[in-house]
């Protein structure tokens, strides 16, 4: 039987799609873009997203380009996109932040006109429903990560429409992935175990701090470092892994790792509780989104989309980074702050920035992602340390979006 048969048999009566298991959702968006993008090739993505990504991209031999997004969300924004970025794109890669849908059927329907793929990183919104519709069911194909969800620590799945996709995916799958060892399974299976030992303990605050003394983090800010001149010595071997491996390893080493029966066991039992963990989601993101901080995005969703299984809640405040920092002492750790966009952060070598960076810019420095599940215990800090409701600039008047795609080459 296929590697990692039983988790995606689970994947796939939830889904009703096809599923291939993989150790991660990196690693399943790296076999997507591979399959449905031929190198060389254009990617509209947003710009308010994880580096990692960035750098998956980039080793799929493809070139970014950033979008215009949503102030309240950080999602595309598909009617502000240009026409001639929508002409120049090979494909169009979702990202559904914090689990919030994107505009789905919009961009959806738009790649059906152009004829492009458009790819799902769901690694989000596994739970989110678009129309009664799960996300990850709208475009080619769709990566989701286990360890977002059921605090497993590792594994993820890519849903695709067909079997046929499915099996030729397993086999570059098995091509990818390095060889299991016994450390690192028994590793994986005692992480989740770890942190939950450290939340029950009340040691969240002194084990992130003796972490940044002892320089275990691997990111200084929420970014990771470019190293410029490392990562353009890169693209010569593109599309490849290896040459991009020291970037989208970070935070998780054993990305590409075949998984043995421990690990795949472990993951099978929390994919149990995987209903009870998305309705305690809904609870605390009900909670939240009563708040003054609360996004006016997810009060909109909600209101066509029903309560929603947040992976985040996107808050909304004034002074974030310095919050950030007060927050560890109610022992909160806030994370998945990507912050500043890409295009800011990679530069035109790397990617083809948004024409407009306003928005972008703007919620990704005021966005608190606040985890649901530590809904009551984060209201009750914010509202001690007197947290301010952020709002966006008034939008100035209307001025021609500057079109900075290249012309198509000729021929074309």
């Amino acid at each position: 039987m296929p590697y990692g048969s039983r988790l995606a048999a689970t994947m796939t009566r939830r889904l009703g799609r096809e599923c291939v298991y993989t150790p991660s959702a990196r690693l399943a968006l790296y076999l997507a873009l591979r399959r449905w993008c031929r190198p060389g090739g254009r990617v509209l993505m947003s710009p308010v997203n994880d580096d990692v990504i960035l750098f998956v991209v980039l080793a799929a031999g493809l070139r970014p380009v950033q979008a215009l997004v949503s102030p309240w969300d950080g999602n595309i924004d598909p009617a502000a996109v240009p026409e001639s970025t929508w002409r120049g794109v090979d494909a169009v890669l979702t990202t559904s932040l914090y689990g919030m849908p994107d505009r789905i059927v919009e961009l959806r329907d738009r790649c059906e006109q152009l004829g492009i793929p458009l790819i799902e990183d769901a690694a989000h919104a596994i739970g989110t429903h678009v129309d009664g519709q799960p996300i990850g069911t709208f475009g080619k194909a769709a990566a989701f990560s286990l360890s977002k969800h059921v605090a497993g620590m590792a594994g993820g799945f890519l849903a695709v429409e067909d079997a046929r996709a499915r099996r030729e995916l397993e086999l570059l799958r098995d091509d990818l992935l390095t060889p299991a060892r016994l450390t690192a399974d028994l590793s994986t299976a005692l992480r989740p175990l770890a942190r939950s030992t450290v939340r029950a303990l009340h040691l969240v605050r002194p084990t992130w701090r003796t972490m940044q003394r002892l320089g275990l983090l691997e990111r200084d800010d929420f970014r990771m470092s470019l190293h410029a001149p490392r990562l353009s010595l890169c693209a010569h071997e593109a599309p490849s892994l290896l040459p991009y491996d020291p970037w989208i390893r970070v935070d998780l080493h054993d990305y590409r790792a075949r998984h043995g029966r421990l690990v795949r066991a472990g993951l099978n039992l929390r994919m149990n509780m995987l209903d009870e963990n998305l309705s305690r989601r809904r609870e605390g993101v009900t909670l939240l989104s009563g708040t003054p901080w609360a996004s006016p995005a997810l009060n909109d969703r909600a209101a066509h989309h029903g309560p929603l299984p947040l992976f985040r809640v996107p808050l909304l405040v004034d002074d974030r980074d310095a919050l950030v920092e007060r927050l560890v002492t109610h022992g909160i750790v806030s994370g998945y702050i990507y912050d500043p966009p890409l295009d800011d952060y990679a530069g035109p070598e790397f990617t083809d920035p948004s024409p407009d960076p306003t928005a972008a810019r703007w919620f990704a420095s005021h966005v608190l992602p606040a985890d649901p599940l530590l809904a009551r215990k984060l209201t009750k800090a914010l509202t001690k340390e007197r947290t301010k409701t952020a709002h966006p600039p008034a939008p100035s008047p209307a001025k021609p979006i500057p079109d900075t795609t290249p012309p198509a080459p000729l021929g074309q």
